[in-house]
């Protein structure tokens, strides 16, 4: 449950960093500009391992285009009341432009983000679930 509610932070997160103009799917899929690992204070890498847990913070640069942000909205699928698990079917499904029972198909310049139980593959775009051919739990999407 604790796992699910810091997957809501992050979008929540996102959306505030968005909106106020100023993770990693959403790097590989050309949203963010950069994204580092720091502290509370400040952006440094070699302070980050260093520090506990609690201190730690990732630090994501978005990206502009024209003056506007890149990222204009990010929406949470699975709540801590509603779980929302896809198999690779449903996966193909959203992918391929058709509805999955309650999920949207993906439209243009949007992704999903999963999560796995593959810890090598821990958050995955839906695209590169399919291609990987791993299911899991979508967390959010993102246009």
């Amino acid at each position: 449950m604790a796992r699910l509610l810091l997957s809501f932070v992050l979008c929540s997160d996102l959306q505030h960093a968005f909106q106020s103009r100023n993770p990693f799917g959403l790097l590989c899929a050309g949203f963010l500009g950069n994204i580092a690992h720091g502290i509370i204070a400040s952006l440094s890498p070699s302070d980050f391992e260093r520090v506990g847990e609690a201190e730690r913070r990732i630090w994501a640069g978005l990206k502009y285009c024209n003056g506007r942000p890149v990222l204009s909205h990010i929406s949470l699928i699975s709540m801590p009341s509603r779980r929302v698990f896809m198999n690779l079917g449903k996966i193909r499904r959203v992918c391929s432009w058709w509805r999955a029972r309650t999920i949207r198909p993906l439209g243009m310049e949007e992704i999903m983000v999963f999560r796995t139980k593959k810890k090598k593959y821990e958050r995955l775009d839906a695209r590169e679930a399919l291609l990987l051919g791993i299911p899991g739990e979508v967390i959010c999407r993102a246009r």
